[in-house]
Parts: C-alpha cells; sequence; structure tokens
C-alpha cells in the first residue's frame, strides 16, 4: 500500500505527461492516464463545446462534469477552481463572474500552471491567477471564495478529509461549491484499487458515495445537493489488464457501481453584501485612492 506522498507523486507525473500531450491523445484514455481506450472519452466527460465561456485550447480532455454549470456563479463573484489544469473551467467561471469578478486556479503539476498561465495571457484575462500548490493546503487566506469548483480532481487527494476542511476554510460565510467527481457504490476489485495507473485515471481513488457525502456533513455544510449523477463503465479492454476474463464479466454483472456526481453545498453563515473597507490596507497611488479623480 502506497502512502500519501507516493500516491501524489504518481499523480504529479502522470498528469505532467497528461499536459505535455494534446487533447486528442488525452482523449483515447482513462483520464488521460490508463490504458487507452476509444470508449472512454465520451463516458468519462461531459461536452463543453456549447458552455459560454469555452476556451478549446484549455480543455485537456480531463473532466468527469460540468461542475461550473451548476456553480450559481453571480456577477463580481470570487471562484476558485480546485485542480484548475490548463484552465478550462476557471475561464468559464470568469464568463460568469465576469470582469468584476476574480477567478483563482489552484494545481500542483508546474507544467500545468505554466499553461494555464500562458492561455490567460493570451486571453488577455487580467482578473484570473493560476496558484501551484496542493488542494488540501491551499495557498489561499481564510474566506475568501464566494463560489468553489472542481471537476474530478477531489478523487485523485488520498486524504478527502483534509481538503473539504480546506474548502470550508476558504469559502467566505454563505459562500458554496460545485464539485464533480468519482465515487463508488460497492467495492472495487482490490487489482483496480492497488494499482497506480487506476488511482491517476481517477478511479481507484475514489471513495464510497455515502462516505463522500458524509464527510462533506462532517466538516460543517450544510443543503448539501446532488446537481447531477451518471453512471460510469469502464470498458473491458481497460478492465482486462487488472482482472482476468471470468473477472471482468461478474464485475460486470455485480453490483459495484462507478458514478460521476457534482455535488452542492453552502458553508453556514451570511454573506457581508457591503463590507466595511480598511483603508489602511488600500493600495494608494501617487497619494490618490484608486479611482478616484483627486490627481
Amino acid at each position: 500500500m502506497k502512502n500519501e506522498q507516493e500516491l501524489k507523486n504518481i499523480v504529479k507525473e502522470r498528469y505532467t505527461k497528461i499536459a505535455e500531450q494534446g487533447k486528442a491523445e488525452n482523449a483515447s484514455s482513462c483520464c488521460g492516464a490508463t490504458t487507452p481506450s476509444n470508449k472512454v472519452y465520451n463516458i468519462m466527460m461531459d461536452d463543453y463545446s456549447e458552455t459560454k465561456g469555452y476556451i478549446e485550447d484549455a480543455d485537456l480532455g480531463l473532466g468527469c462534469g460540468l461542475p461550473t454549470q451548476f456553480a450559481k456563479i453571480n456577477t463580481g463573484d470570487t471562484v476558485i477552481d480546485l485542480g484548475s489544469g490548463a484552465g478550462n473551467d476557471c475561464f468559464v467561471a470568469r464568463h460568469e463572474a465576469g470582469v468584476e469578478g476574480k477567478v483563482i486556479g489552484i494545481d500542483f503539476t508546474p507544467i500545468m500552471i505554466e499553461k494555464a498561465r500562458a492561455n490567460a495571457e493570451k486571453l488577455g484575462y487580467n482578473n484570473v491567477e493560476f496558484r501551484e500548490g496542493d488542494i488540501d493546503a491551499m495557498p489561499i487566506s481564510d474566506s475568501v471564495a464566494d463560489v468553489i469548483v472542481s471537476n474530478c480532481v477531489l478523487n485523485l487527494v488520498p486524504d478527502k478529509q483534509k481538503v473539504i476542511g480546506e474548502i470550508f476554510r476558504v469559502l467566505k460565510p454563505g459562500g458554496h461549491f460545485s464539485i464533480s467527481d468519482i465515487v463508488l457504490i460497492g467495492n472495487l476489485p482490490e487489482t483496480l484499487k492497488e494499482d497506480a495507473e487506476m488511482y491517476a485515471g481517477c478511479v481507484a481513488g475514489a471513495i464510497q458515495r455515502t462516505d463522500y457525502l458524509q464527510t462533506i456533513q462532517d466538516n460543517g455544510f450544510q443543503n448539501i445537493t446532488i446537481q447531477k449523477e451518471k453512471p460510469i463503465t469502464i470498458p473491458d479492454d481497460i478492465l482486462s489488464k487488472y482482472l482476468t476474463s471470468e473477472q471482468v464479466n461478474d464485475f460486470n454483472k455485480g453490483e459495484t457501481g462507478i458514478f460521476s456526481i457534482t455535488v452542492y453545498a453552502e458553508k453556514p453563515g451570511e454573506k457581508n453584501k457591503n463590507p466595511k473597507v480598511n483603508l489602511s490596507e488600500i493600495e494608494i497611488s501617487n497619494g490618490c485612492l484608486p479611482n478616484t479623480n483627486c490627481c
């Protein structure tokens, strides 16, 4: 059994390779990381092409839902995307938050951060930034975000409890999240659970659906809602790498289920619509407050 840091290193190595590939190559793999199968891409991914704010160059084909579609982002919101990759969901979130808003993407793979920043610069998006760091120890201050989104990433984090706690910490009171992720009903065969490649492929790192939702509740969130749910079928050519033909048949006929879910939850409290401004914390340029005409 690999420890937490070993699992993180596996994910970082896999997603570094993914970042170096094109979307077409990633499309032939389960989350871009496992045995080739031309079936998996359409099963795992939801289609972004009709989504406002979508930037094709930022889409590496790695998600399992459309969390920004359900995230209830308002103009002016501060949005954080966990596991932001090349920036796909950040740019969709920016469309919803507008130029008045702020979007922060967090990813622990340096090449992903480089690609995302290059995309933002090319697009001229000055209110989108990308920070390198772990999502279970976010480089973000307390109570910053109005909304948090994430697409098929939390299943890759060994300590789910820790990352959910971090989400609670960085959300403002009254803030909320919408997260798409992979969960299980029933137990995966041990050969799947133990394989590092399947872990990086978004399946072996998934936990039970009930445990996932319980972890959210245990961290103090309320109004927990499943916004969307769809079954995920692992194609036989992938299963056959880990199971015998008889085991593949038994697995397909069994009660074990792999699902993509999009979960919504709120941090208790009321948003401060008109926060008091501490003038000492405002940057003053040329002796004038920003956006004034005194100079």
